[in-house]
């Protein structure tokens, strides 16, 4: 099972936002490790795009959750915001080859802070060329009150809302407006979503339709309330 972060590393997530972004990475890592120990039959393999004034692989080669835990290297923030760029650099990596004709479904987090500032309709067009990106799990994380929700929703499907009769419904971009926030649903997907993803087998070449391809029930969300009386939680 393939895990990607898609990570936003333009200069408006300098400072707290940044900081805040790796150590929930890295936080979360280890519990994913536990995850893939209690799913043996499920190889977990992480790695991550960093996108700026251009995309590149922060974690090019798949790597095993279990070796990256107590080795991730802190994103920096610089520059300009090429997601269009990110979603071809995925796209690539999604082809077969280089992917197993045969997997579990990947799961796909883009995390973000703005809009961006390329062609990133036509980035996503060709990410979701590709059928394993059509069968993939992709969520989106929203962070502070400027990101650009609706292209965060074109990335993980139609609102719930808005699909027709028999469509897939995606879920929303998830809202992270505070560190603690941003923490949990990192971890809601690196541990509940990939233990929910570890369990069905994905059809490649099917004939059923792409956007019902994994049909992975989600897990419940987890609670971020801020409490009203820490005024130490710094709000974006």
């Amino acid at each position: 099972m393939h895990f990607i972060y898609l990570c936003d590393c333009s200069g408006s997530m300098g400072g707290s936002k940044m900081q805040s972004l790796n150590q929930a990475i890295r936080q979360s890592l280890p519990a994913m490790a536990d995850v893939a120990r209690d799913n043996p039959e499920a190889h977990m393999l992480v790695r991550a795009v960093a996108f700026s004034d251009h995309a590149r692989w922060h974690i090019a080669n798949p790597t095993p959750v279990e070796e990256l835990e107590h080795s991730w290297r802190d994103l920096e923030a610089r520059g300009l915001t090429a997601m269009g760029e990110a979603m071809s650099l995925v796209a690539q990596a999604l082809r077969t080859p280089p992917m197993e004709q045969r997997a579990l479904p990947p799961v796909l987090v883009l995390i973000s802070d703005g809009a961006p500032t390329d062609d990133y309709f036509g980035g996503l067009q060709t990410l979701l060329h590709e059928p394993w990106a059509r069968k993939a799990v992709r969520l989106s994380i929203a962070i502070g009150h400027d990101a650009n929700l609706e292209d965060l929703q074109k990335f993980i499907g139609p609102e719930p809302s808005t699909a027709n009769a028999g469509e897939h419904s995606a879920m929303r971009p998830l809202q992270a407006n505070d560190a603690r926030t941003l923490a949990r649903y990192i971890k809601w997907a690196s541990t509940a979503v990939v233990s929910a993803v570890s369990r069905p087998v994905s059809e490649i070449g099917s004939d059923r339709a792409p956007s019902s391809a994994t049909n992975v029930p989600m897990p419940d969300l987890p609670p971020t309330l801020m409490d009203p009386i820490d005024m130490s939680q710094t709000v974006w």
